[in-house]
């Protein structure tokens, strides 16, 4: 991907590696003090040469703003696409996507969805007219079969928040697109350095930046990543229109942790392929799920299109939902709370927290099912802390 050397900093981004993208494109040294950190740009409103003829292109900051230009061009730089757009959450980012559909119009989900992602489509847009069908996409084909003439889009996770089923992208987008459809991947818990949809043919990424791209569980944000020209003016109006967008400190707490992104993962994705082999051996746990491992229904699917498994695993006990909650409140290095991605470990019981907003629908998960956000710390000390809990339950 190419651009404007004096907003990406390089000449042609196509020529450096994930990790220097990361850390400079859109991110040009400060022309006037020359500072290496992109400027936190507070102005509400921009000097103008003439009437309508802005000095550097800013006119106010809902339409724009350097600081979040900077981490546009930065992120999309990362998912390998033409456009980003912030917004000031994962949900307003997922709303903005799903103005591209109308009343009597028809939306396929994965029936494995974020609980969030499932209330936005079937209470507010389908309040708004628009349909919805949850479908098995482990089977691709099932969206042939699913599909009516008011169908437009396939939405996906990959892996699912929280059972981690793999869902194989490029077959999914092949078929969807043969029905003429849109595809919209929410790449959050494989962030676009362990996966990048774009590349497999996906028209739009979707992610909460308050995830893995801030990472440090102090920034709310989303951002949608795209190379298709209308997916890319739609977002563009849209954002303006509605005003959903990030405040500078929070573009650049999301732009700050993207620095940080790829050696973040890579200890993620170590200290969970740890945490895995325990709970697999674990004489109290009855399921793991996790795509780095073998038997995993999707392994081979992860293998081809994820540089690695993540860090997210999600587990069932053999004591049911009881032992599930005990096992929830008795950890100390792992903190019991919702959300994810972030630096430190992180446990809940998705039941009954971050996916209620799914009890008594096609989406409901087990009773007795832990997902866990595995951390940064050392892991001698979050393997100790599982085992302590583990033995409550």
């Amino acid at each position: 991907m190419g651009g404007d050397p004096l907003l990406s900093g390089f000449e042609n981004l196509d020529d450096y590696g994930f990790e220097t993208r990361a850390i400079r494109a859109g991110q040009p040294h400060d022309p006037r003090t020359g500072g290496v950190v992109t400027p936190i740009a507070l102005s509400t409103t921009f000097a103008q040469d003439a009437v309508g003829q802005p000095k550097f292109g800013y006119e106010y900051a809902r339409t724009g703003n350097p600081t979040r230009h900077a981490y546009e061009e930065c992120l999309a730089s990362l998912e390998g696409a033409q456009s980003g757009f912030a917004f000031a959450s994962g949900l307003a980012a997922e709303d903005a996507l799903l103005r591209l559909l109308g009343p009597g119009e028809r939306i396929l989900l994965g029936d494995d969805a974020y609980g969030g992602t499932f209330r936005l489509i079937s209470q507010i847009h389908g309040a708004a007219g628009v349909h919805h069908t949850a479908i098995d996409l482990t089977e691709p084909e099932t969206i042939r079969t699913a599909w009516t003439p008011e169908t437009r889009m396939v939405w996906l996770e990959t892996p699912t928040n929280p059972l981690l089923t793999v869902l194989d992208i490029e077959r999914i987008v092949a078929i969807t697109h043969d029905l003429g459809g849109t595809v919209v991947v929410d790449n959050t818990f494989a962030t676009p350095y362990l996966q990048q949809p774009i590349s497999l043919g996906a028209n739009a990424v979707v992610h909460s930046a308050t995830k893995y791209l801030g990472g440090h569980s102090d920034v709310v944000g989303g951002f949608v990543a795209t190379s298709d020209d209308r997916i890319a003016e739609h977002l563009g109006f849209v954002q303006n229109a509605v005003g959903a967008v990030p405040g500078p400190f929070d573009c650049y707490l999301v732009l700050r942790g993207l620095k940080t992104l790829a050696v973040r993962m890579d200890r993620h994705c170590a200290n969970t392929a740890a945490v895995v082999e325990a709970l697999v051996n674990h004489p109290r746990v009855d399921r793991v799920l996790y795509p780095g491992l073998e038997d995993h229904p999707g392994h081979e699917v992860a293998v081809r299109q994820m540089r690695n498994f993540g860090g997210m695993v999600s587990f069932q006990l053999t004591g049911g939902r009881e032992a599930a909650e005990k096992v929830a409140v008795s950890t100390e290095v792992f903190t019991l709370a919702e959300s994810l991605g972030a630096v430190e470990s992180l446990i809940e019981h998705p039941g009954v927290m971050t996916h209620a907003s799914v009890a008594g629908s096609a989406l409901e998960v087990p009773d007795d099912l832990i997902r866990i956000s595995v951390g940064i710390e050392s892991i001698e000390d979050l393997l100790a802390d599982l085992d302590r809990a583990l033995a409550t339950a």
